[in-house]
């Protein structure tokens, strides 16, 4: 057994060998460290672990569930009704996300293309059904409707089990420099895929 001393040294060593990012700590051994190879997992974990976050498409839609919180209620403990558009926008960033398109990646594609793009929702149709309550969990239901040259128009529902709370049809447009332009090829395929 060591003595206090020598299981202090020990412990100084390690701990200024991970300061350095030269070791971590294996079954209370000191191993070597890539930075390289721990940043890749760490990555692929991150993607793992908030994966879920981002719902799931099933039949070429898109589902995502929320929890109401309080902040998202009223004084009469009702959703606030402009918090719907809220969750509708996570639904449709999510949506992009999960079929592939990485913003970033699409945004700088785009940005090639046509310089100085923006998305904007154009116009939005909604009809508010039924309340939803504080602690509902929420499903936010996305998907493409019609894909055309310049504009994307997609339905959401807002769900609590089967019951549909809130319908809406949101037209996207992609503009550049103020004006209407062409949806660049590579996310008109995309979109077009789930059109059901």
């Amino acid at each position: 057994m060591d003595s206090t001393a020598e299981t202090a040294r020990k412990f100084c060593a390690l701990e200024a060998a991970i300061d350095e990012g030269m070791a971590d700590v294996e079954a209370g051994h000191v191993v070597s460290w890539d930075l390289n190879e721990f940043l890749k997992q760490a990555r692929e974990q991150s993607i793992e672990m908030t994966s879920s976050l981002d719902g799931e498409i099933r039949d070429g839609r898109h589902h995502m569930q929320i929890r109401v919180y309080y902040e998202d209620t009223d004084f009469s403990g009702i959703v606030y009704h402009a918090n719907y558009l809220r969750f509708m926008e996570r639904g449709r960033t999510n949506h992009l996300r999960l079929m592939g398109a990485e913003q970033h990646a699409l945004f700088a594609q785009a940005q090639e293309e046509t310089p100085g793009f923006a998305f904007v929702v154009r116009s939005m149709a909604i009809d508010y059904l039924r309340p939803a309550r504080m602690d509902d969990l929420l499903d936010i239901v996305t998907w493409p409707v019609v894909v055309k040259g310049a504009s994307i128009t997609l339905a959401q529902e807002v769900r609590r089990g089967e019951e549909v709370l809130v319908k809406a049809q949101v037209r996207v447009a992609f503009i550049s420099n103020g004006r209407a332009q062409p949806i660049p090829k590579s996310l008109r395929v995309l979109m077009k895929a789930d059109v059901i």
